[in-house]
């Protein structure tokens, strides 16, 4: 009987973003875990303040001796992102490898993308980058590793098969069937297809991200010539186009459409530059020194001449597109003949935030450009149709949709079942779960902590606590109450005093403060001629008091915060 394979969902099921998960094989001292991607996600609108959230690593960290590896699958941020946090010491494992270093599996793109977040964390010395190959397998603890190349939206990214006790497990990493990629370098479908033959997939675990969407994603190859037409109907103008920075391959085709056009290219943004950097160092951009200028000499071209390249196509507050459309950039100033492309598509939750960008550069006089204009932007994600066609082709025995929102995941197992994979062998997961694979099948086995990480700062700064706090006071306001009490006499002293930012305007409320101070100077003599001297006791009734009146005569309900000083 061989042993059960568990396999941990920390993150990235019910979300766009935060994709992790372990695999655990082996009992005791024997037992061993890969870690398959560690991704971050943007903060939702009512996560005030926070910067990004991560997984909730109480599991690795519970388990830090039994990590083997982590295995990247590319190096898009919601994938390895994360990293550098997991190897902090506070909330992350990196106190606990006690002198070891953490082994990185992935392409050298991959690692190199991962790299610059773990390297400005200065964390480099926890971990050893171990670059792999296109159909590379990999002996780690107890499992063998492939990796399958696939094609997404950024280059070199790749499936993951696990050999363990329990036959193949295969994780799909994010993909599609681009038929004609601009490096040449497809989805290999016949190493999926002998995969599938010679040993059999016991597990997929595949993207869900378009699920919904019918049809075929077009090829990133289909951008290139709307590119190439909006330099040609541009031609007068300055051009800054905006990407994600390790969207290489749509980098790639901005400079060619530049280049053709007689444009310089510039980049703005310290990733768009660091990744450039990269990308030519890797041979992965090929675009001519003679074509690339600083953006510091923007002005010594004509803007027809002129093709930036930037960083901010989902909205980030402080992104170099951001500060461009709120005229805050020390390097560039927009006019009336600028025409900015966002050659992207807003990521779920980052809509808002995208449109407050247009917004601010369509002040500034630019024109803009987005997909839902003109085909500017092509998914890095399998839609139905391309789903159905790898399901076909691995012929899973068990399946169970990962990477996307619930709905999307719900899309995905459907596929599947249309596909032939019965239904009661198609599981929805969540994160936190824990699912087991044995001789008898795969079966639900208990779950574990997987609640959002949140980063404001630093790790660890801000609680569900705290964010229920600013979210009452973005809200609500804040009235806090200030009275000096002498326990002595059983009198107020002085106040109380009503300081209010959020609820009421002051100036223009002096009567209703008035009132309120009279409440509740009425409740603390009240309370003190009770016998209550103690300070916390008194705070709440101070608290009591205001939070009725507040709630009485505005229907609101801002937060209180009561101060109580003796004399």
């Amino acid at each position: 009987m061989a042993d059960p394979v568990r396999i941990v969902f920390l993150g990235g099921l019910g979300e766009i973003g935060r994709n992790c998960m372990a695999i655990e094989s082996g009992s005791g001292e024997k037992r061993r875990i890969l870690v398959i991607d560690c991704g971050l996600m943007f903060p939702d609108a009512d996560m005030h303040g926070v910067d990004l959230v991560l997984p909730d690593f109480s599991y690795l960290r519970d388990n830090a001796d039994k990590i083997a590896a982590i295995v990247a699958t590319h190096g898009h941020e919601d994938h390895v992102g994360g990293i550098q946090f997991l190897l902090r010491d506070n909330d992350g494992i990196g106190h606990l490898l006690e002198g070891r270093k953490l082994p990185i599996y992935g392409a050298a793109l991959t690692l190199g993308l991962a790299r610059n977040r773990i390297e400005e964390a200065g964390l480099l010395g926890r971990t050893d980058m171990i670059a792999v190959k296109d159909g590379e397998v990999v002996k780690i603890g107890p499992f063998e590793v492939e990796f399958i190349p696939v094609t997404h939206s950024v280059p070199h990214a790749h499936g993951i098969a696990v050999r363990t006790a329990q036959g193949v497990l295969l994780h799909s990493g994010d993909y599609k069937l681009d038929l004609t990629p601009v490096d040449g370098r497809r989805t290999d479908l016949a190493r999926l297809g002998q995969l599938a033959k010679e040993h059999g997939v016991r597990l997929l675990l595949a993207d869900s991200t378009n699920a919904e969407e019918a049809g075929h994603a077009p090829s990133e190859t289909s951008v290139g010539p709307v590119l190439r037409q909006l330099m040609t109907d541009h031609a007068d103008r300055r051009i800054i186009t905006a990407s994600f920075a390790s969207h290489l391959h749509r980098i790639q085709q901005i400079a060619d459409a530049a280049i053709a056009g007689g444009r310089k290219v510039a980049t703005l943004g310290l990733s768009m530059r660091k990744n450039v950097r990269l990308g030519l160092q890797l041979g992965v951009l090929k675009i001519p020194e003679s074509s690339l200028v600083d953006v510091e000499d923007l002005d010594r071209y004509e803007p027809g001449q002129i093709c930036v390249i930037s960083t901010g196509s989902q909205g980030e507050p402080m992104s170099a597109l951001s500060t461009l459309s709120r005229g805050e950039n020390k390097f560039v100033k927009l006019s009336d003949r600028d025409t900015i492309i966002l050659s992207s598509h807003a990521i779920p939750g980052n809509e808002s935030a995208v449109n407050k960008v247009m917004d601010g550069l369509l002040r500034a006089g630019a024109e803009v450009v987005h997909s839902g204009v003109v085909d500017v932007h092509a998914t890095g994600h399998a839609q139905a149709d391309e789903i159905k066609t790898y399901l076909s082709i691995v012929n899973p025995e068990w399946f169970v949709p990962i990477h996307g929102e619930y709905r999307h995941m719900v899309a995905n197992a459907k596929l599947g079942v249309l596909m032939g994979v019965p239904a009661d062998h198609v599981l929805l997961c969540e994160d936190g779960d824990v699912i087991e694979l044995s001789d008898t099948g795969l079966e639900p086995v208990g779950r574990v902590p997987a609640g959002y990480l949140y980063v404001d700062g630093i790790v660890g700064d801000v609680g569900q606590g705290v964010l229920r706090d600013r979210r009452v006071l973005s809200e609500e306001g804040v009235v806090v109450v200030v009275v000096t009490v002498d326990s002595q006499t059983n009198k107020v002293l002085v106040g109380p005093e009503i300081i209010t930012r959020g609820w009421v305007y002051a100036p223009e409320a002096e009567d209703l403060l008035d009132e309120a101070c009279d409440v509740i100077a009425t409740a603390v003599e009240k309370a003190l001629g009770e016998g209550v001297h103690n300070v916390e006791a008194l705070e709440r009734d101070v608290r009591k008091a205001a939070g009725k009146f507040v709630s009485d005569r505005t229907k609101r309900r801002p937060m209180i915060v009561p101060v109580v000083m003796e004399a």
